[in-house]
């Protein structure tokens, strides 16, 4: 695993001053076996506007990939490099263990294909990576954002390194499924 994600939340003493609440590695990491990569949580919301008052550590639960209902999600991930045992692993094993139901009615381009119903912001903090769309890819470095509208992709880390991602999930209304309301 990369160096420990630093987690430093913030909030309000009883004076209603500013204050750090936590400043910690974020203990909420974990392997996920079917990719080999390490995903730390580092906050979850559950609602919109996120109540900011709770005093509890909202990272401390097990999530899937998506956000909750009109929630969000902050989690970094590390990809290691790509293997041939992951390579060769099934997309239902992957999709599984990351809590997301089949992608598409068309066959998977890659094993790692997925999509939520979010808006995702990903910002690549070091490394490299090739994103892998239905049509086309793009191969991203360190400092590049990818805004994703409830698209279907892969993360595939064909480079000899880790590559660190920061992904904050937004709840949003699935564009293939709405009723256009």
């Amino acid at each position: 695993m990369n160096t420990p994600i630093r987690r430093i939340v913030t909030g309000h003493n009883a004076q209603g001053l500013a204050v750090v609440e936590m400043d910690s590695p974020a203990p909420n990491s974990k392997v996920r076996n079917a990719t080999g990569l390490v995903s730390t949580l580092v906050w979850v919301t559950d609602e919109t506007p996120a109540k900011m008052d709770l005093k509890i550590d909202r990272a401390d639960r097990t999530i899937g990939v998506p956000p909750p209902a009109n929630g969000s999600v902050l989690r970094v991930v590390d990809f290691p490099p790509i293997t041939a045992e992951q390579a060769a692993v099934s997309q239902a094993d992957v999709l599984k263990e990351m809590g997301v139901s089949e992608s598409s009615d068309q066959p998977a381009r890659h094993a790692f294909m997925h999509r939520t119903a979010s808006v995702d912001y990903a910002i690549v903090m070091s490394g490299e990576i090739d994103m892998l769309l239905d049509v086309g890819e793009v191969h991203l470095q360190t400092g590049d954002i990818v805004v994703q509208q409830g698209t279907n992709h892969a993360w595939v880390n064909n480079s000899q390194a880790v590559c660190r991602i920061a992904f904050v999930l937004i709840d949003g209304i699935d564009p293939l499924n709405s009723t256009g309301a």
